[in-house]
């Protein structure tokens, strides 16, 4: 199809039904919230959370590196603990902003402070993270490698406190917070035979592990789990891992595997267009022939979570790499950068192709309060669903969708190398 047949075919956005719902739906967190507490109130039996069902952990960072390790619980709702399990399901199932946060405000973190490399920093001769298998970090690590959510007992040392902590552009929002005195196992975890495998290798690298899981069908949230937990690479390098950190690292690891899968393979042989939104975010994912190239530009509205200032100008940033890939961590896209990155290998490694990828990410307003990197890396992945439009060169594919975008066309190729023509490579000269 014609890029320009394509973009007409696109449903017009509801701009002012789509604010209006944004600020219903804020408010409405404000109110589950008054819900929430009173199931808390129900449930939590003395200073114990009984019979609670933990799906997932959650690894903090301040006071690095003695740091916060958490169990996430979903308190009066055990029975549907995998529903509060942040993975592309969210998408499939067309979560709002409301969706997520109200997930994960039925989440209680029960943590207790830790160190990265061993689980009491109080005695010189405790063991490295690797041997332990008991106590509070015991009892978090069976539950990250276990493939499904683990029946346990909590002891609590405070009442939970329900301030929302909002998130960051990387991490998922959080809920009530709790000081945890013990955790206890009811139940024996049921870990998958390939996480044994990595366990029990104490020589083998921690990108060598995510990538022989990977390929096995395990999808990064369950490896960054794993990994955030202490529970890949050699032994004596084992240690917890920020979620945050973890969630980035194993986007870049899966990623640069990938790119090492297709970077023989035969180029795209046209100029493909697709677009997808989803939460207030706009992207559109241009392929053109040519050697690995790829690039993400972000631009963010006023008003949107990431540019408070209603009043502003659009917010622009931008990372890129080429053929070789990248040698530093990227900063001004920061995870966004390895997410969508990920969704766009993910698509060429299934079609045994590559291409010179440029993804451009239009965050408005509605987008009012953060959900993680998941939803960049979901929208990135299914924007390759259905049709696509075509375009006869790169730049004709960059001019046509820059008319849809809140940027000139002069100040995108200020920002964005690949739009500028900067990083051209010899295939575009030799006709290859």
């Amino acid at each position: 199809m014609r890029l320009d047949e394509y973009i007409e075919d696109l449903e017009p956005d509801e701009e002012a039904e789509r604010r209006r719902l944004a600020k219903e739906k804020s408010y409405a967190i404000t109110d589950h919230l008054e819900t929430v507490e009173r199931r808390f109130d129900d449930v939590i039996s003395g200073d114990s959370l009984v019979g609670s069902s933990a799906p997932s952990i959650f690894v903090g960072r301040s006071n690095y590196p003695d740091i916060p390790v958490g169990l996430l619980s979903p308190v009066g709702d055990e029975d549907r603990a995998e529903d509060y399990v942040t993975d592309g399901k969210w998408y499939q199932q067309d979560y709002g902003i409301d969706d997520v946060l109200q997930r994960r405000t039925g989440l209680l973190n029960s943590s207790k402070r830790a160190n990265v490399d061993a689980p009491s920093i109080a005695s010189q001769l405790a063991p490295s993270v690797h041997d332990v298998w008991d106590g509070f970090v015991g009892v978090q690590r069976e539950v990250a490698i276990a493939d499904r959510p683990v029946d346990l007992e909590i002891g609590l040392d405070s009442k939970p406190d329900l301030n929302l902590d909002v998130g960051t552009d990387v991490a998922t929002p959080r809920g009530p917070r709790a000081n945890a005195r013990d955790a206890e196992l009811r139940e024996n975890p049921h870990v998958p035979r390939q996480v044994e495998k990595t366990l029990e290798d104490d020589d083998w690298q921690a990108q060598g592990a995510m990538n022989y899981l990977y390929r096995r069908g395990f999808d990064v949230y369950e490896i960054n789990s794993i990994l955030s937990a202490g529970a890949l690479g050699e032994a004596d390098q084992r240690r917890l891992v920020p979620t945050r950190w973890s969630i980035t690292a194993v986007d870049d690891a899966v990623g640069e595997y990938l790119r090492g899968r297709i970077r023989n393979r035969p180029s795209v042989d046209e100029v493909q267009v697709w677009m997808n939104e989803y939460v207030g975010n706009r992207y559109w994912v241009i392929l053109a022939p040519g050697t690995w190239e790829f690039e993400l530009v972000e631009m963010k509205a006023p008003g949107s979570v990431w540019n408070p200032d209603p009043g502003g100008n659009i917010w622009m940033g931008s990372a890129s790499e080429g053929y070789e890939g990248r040698t530093g961590y990227v900063e001004e896209t920061a995870g966004a950068y390895y997410a969508s990155r990920l969704g766009a290998l993910e698509h060429l490694e299934s079609i045994g192709r590559q291409a010179k990828c440029l993804v451009l990410r239009e965050v408005s307003d509605e987008y009012w309060a953060p959900v993680g990197v998941w939803q960049v890396r979901e929208s990135v992945r299914n924007a390759f669903e259905g049709e696509y439009g075509t375009a006869e060169t790169f730049h004709d594919a960059v001019a046509t969708v820059t008319q849809q975008l809140p940027v000139s066309l002069a100040r995108l190729k200020r920002k964005s190398e690949l739009a500028a023509g900067l990083q051209s490579n010899l295939a575009a000269f030799t006709g290859r």
